[in-house]
């Protein structure tokens, strides 16, 4: 049986180059809590990455309401990849909700260079209270979009709690 050397210095040179090519975002939009224990919360994340033969990206984001025994989440997820062979992209999203009335939408559209994938999630809760929460995430003509939206409103009234995240290209942008 042989020995295999290896030159490691061109590994370490490439592994070099994908640290400072690669760049990543993470965002955690306001949330709170109201009156009436009411609550509300967003998330974002992206990576993207460019090589000497292609790129990629990731990104995503979710969230979650909360208000009088109602609850309502979303999460959209997506990424895309570009190599010598072609691009390639996908899409994903979800949601749930609990209390009185709950609803649930989801959907993906596929139409030439643009995936849109969509959630919608609400509830109803004891004295008035509301939860919902709605999250998009889309890659149009290569780049990354995701936002999430959710709002809760308190029990017997009063100010809505609300929380919003978006981001493009992986990176964060304030409303």
């Amino acid at each position: 049986m042989g020995v295999l050397k290896m030159n490691r210095a061109p590994l370490s040179y490439a592994c070099a180059a994908l640290l400072l090519a690669t760049s990543a975002t993470v965002g955690l939009a306001q949330s709170g809590r109201g009156g009436g224990g009411a609550s509300a919360t967003s998330v974002g994340s992206g990576a993207t990455s460019v090589g000497p033969t292609g790129s990629s990206g990731t990104i995503g984001s979710a969230g979650s309401a909360a208000s009088g025994g109602s609850s309502a989440s979303t999460v959209g997820t997506g990424g895309t990849s570009t190599g010598p062979a072609g691009t390639s992209s996908t899409v994903a999203t979800g949601g749930s909700a609990a209390g009185i009335k709950p609803e649930t939408r989801s959907r993906v559209k596929n139409d030439p260079n643009n995936l849109d994938a969509r959630s919608r999630a609400r509830a109803e809760g004891i004295d008035h209270a509301r939860s919902r929460s709605e999250t998009r995430t889309r890659i149009h003509h290569g780049q990354l979009e995701t936002r999430t939206k959710t709002e809760a409103r308190p029990t017997g009234g009063g100010q809505d709690v609300k929380s919003e995240t978006r981001l493009r290209n992986g990176v964060l942008e304030q409303k």
